[in-house]
């Protein structure tokens, strides 16, 4: 199976955009493959070195495990990015910037649920 997951929840809110990457964690934990397209807020979360200071009140954090992992795809939205001042060069290894293009073509694929957070 493929998820395709699109967040908005970032730093404001560590709780709720810790949710994604547990389910995400899990999807990868039983085999499946993950994109994910990091929106809003949630673009702050792929910056070198934030996620390992944001720390969730309840759900473990499994930002590491899907940042890391070889069958995740991490998009950060290009233009919502920008907007924050964020540069490519200053993302995790695993994270790039993508659009709203390569969310659609990872939902498209026959053997993909998408979820939204």
């Amino acid at each position: 199976m493929h998820y395709a997951i699109s967040t908005t929840w970032g730093p404001t809110d560590i709780t709720r955009a810790a949710i994604p990457f547990v389910f995400a964690h899990t999807a990868l934990q039983a085999g499946d493959t993950v994109m994910m397209m990091l929106f809003h807020d949630a673009t702050a979360v792929a910056l070198e070195g934030a996620y390992t200071k944001m720390v969730p009140f309840g759900p473990p954090a499994r930002f590491e495990e899907v940042f890391s992992h070889p069958n995740a795809e991490i998009f950060v939205c290009k233009p919502c990015a920008e907007l924050r001042g964020i540069t490519e060069d200053r993302l995790v290894k695993n994270a790039r910037f993508g659009g709203m293009n390569d969310f659609y073509a990872h939902a498209a694929r026959a053997d993909a649920k998408v979820l939204n957070f």
